[in-house]
């Protein structure tokens, strides 16, 4: 999950998340200064990439760079980590500035803020079609990653989500891991129930001002905050986000939340054993296996939909970002680092599943052996596989260029609609905020 950003023009807080990073140093290559951007004039071997998180994508880099070599021996990665925000930000003030200098030759952006900057800045971003094979990825990445039918993304890591739960916790509730396939978020609420009044352990996590899950519940009926172009608020009238506000009252009215204000004491929540389900992208997976105690004691079932919405389906995504290279010098070779290994290689994404856990949306590489593991913590499951399977089922959603700023709006009127304010009313005055915010 990520810290939240109003608007991908300002800067602010961001949803946390499994693949954000707070550290602000230079991971590989050259000792490059973070605070002081890439190369973006480097010699026609040498790349410079900004990204955040030295465990998942910065890993995923290093790897790629070391299959490139085999076939260019010249080649030089620089890598520059800096924090998700930063990254926003230093691209905001350069591209807002109209300079090139200091920027870095490829740029990792998250999905939900793709749009933002490929309309606001669109000659600054070096076309990508061609250069791979658009169909081979989950389909639900081409959206925010392409304008006007054109990819200027490379897909990367899917934010697929799925429910984890504990099994022993079901278990003494009455209930066994093949109950819980193609729940609706109603059964997911009578479960949570029962489970509380078996164990006395809340059913799951959440934060107030965090609606990372409304955004999970509306995706599964391939809906969104935006209309289907990304141009306009779309709130009212949304029946989806109607049912998902509906969902999430009646599940703290059920009692079965233990709330948490930021993202140490969501970890806490279910590495102590003190919730039974945690709805959410497959990045936390080693979050959860983190605490070894536990192993044999997890599954992973589809997460639940929307009980109400035609063409819902158990399947959604949180999350997730993609590769973009700049309109700079070095282009070329930047283009071709990233057609080779994040938009071709099979091996390579077998490597990132086997090294790092890293689940890529490149369709061809869901059916080799790392994705067909089992997993002894989750009692010998084969998840990757599993949530290889869920991601492909991801409904494409236009997400447009606002998701954080419009989202802004709705956690302050989440709290009034809890408060008792009717979800028309609701829905209504945030239309009206989301349109002043977007003139």
């Amino acid at each position: 999950m990520k810290k939240k950003l109003a608007t991908v023009l300002l800067s602010g807080m961001l949803l946390l998340s499994a693949c954000a990073s707070n550290s602000n140093n230079d991971a590989g290559g050259t000792n490059e200064e973070a605070s002081g951007g890439g190369n973006a004039k480097a010699g026609a071997s040498e790349v410079t990439v900004w990204a955040w998180d030295p465990n998942f994508n910065i890993k995923a880099l290093n790897i790629a760079a070391d299959l490139y070599k085999k076939d260019h021996p010249d080649f030089k990665l620089n890598i520059v980590e800096n924090a998700q925000e930063d990254v926003v930000q230093k691209l905001n003030t350069s591209l807002g500035a109209g300079t090139t200098k200091g920027l870095p030759n490829i740029v990792l952006i998250e999905d939900y803020r793709s749009q933002s900057f490929l309309q606001a800045f669109p000659d600054m971003f070096h076309e990508l079609t061609g250069t791979f094979k658009a169909e081979d990825f989950a389909q639900y990445k081409i959206g925010p990653t392409s304008v006007d039918g054109k990819n200027y993304g490379l897909p990367f890591d899917s934010g697929v989500t799925g429910l984890f739960v504990r099994t022993d916790y079901l278990e003494q509730a009455g209930y066994k891991v093949a109950d819980l396939q193609n729940l609706t978020w109603d059964d997911f609420i009578e479960i949570g129930k029962k489970v509380k009044e078996a164990t006395g352990k809340p059913m799951i996590s959440l934060d107030p001002n965090d609606l990372g899950i409304i955004r999970i519940m509306i995706q599964t009926a391939g809906s969104w905050y935006m209309d289907k172009d990304g141009k306009a608020p779309y709130l009212v009238g949304n029946e989806a986000l109607k049912e998902a506000f509906d969902v999430y009252k009646r599940i703290m009215e059920a009692d079965i939340v233990k709330p948490h204000s930021d993202w140490s004491q969501f970890l806490a929540n279910f590495n102590s054993g003190e919730v039974a389900s945690v709805p959410t992208g497959n990045w936390i997976n080693a979050s959860i296996k983190a605490e070894a105690s536990q192993s044999g004691k997890w599954a992973v079932v589809p997460i639940p939909k929307l009980a109400s919405q035609p063409d819902t389906v158990n399947a959604s995504n949180l999350g997730g970002s993609s590769w973009y290279v700049l309109n700079v010098d070095g282009k070329e070779t930047a283009a071709d680092f990233l057609a080779s290994t994040f938009g071709a290689n099979v091996d390579f994404y077998q490597q990132l599943v086997t090294d790092i856990g890293a689940i890529g949306t490149y369709s061809p590489a869901s059916s080799g052996a790392a994705y067909e593991a089992a997993d002894p913590f989750y009692g010998n499951q084969k998840t990757i596989a599993d949530f290889a399977k869920w991601t492909d089922s991801i409904p494409r959603v236009n997400y447009g260029s606002s998701t954080y700023a419009i989202e802004d709006v709705l956690v302050v009127e989440m709290q009034n609609f809890l408060s008792g304010k009717a979800i028309d009313d609701v829905l209504k005055d945030a239309q009206q905020q989301a349109e002043a915010q977007m003139q």
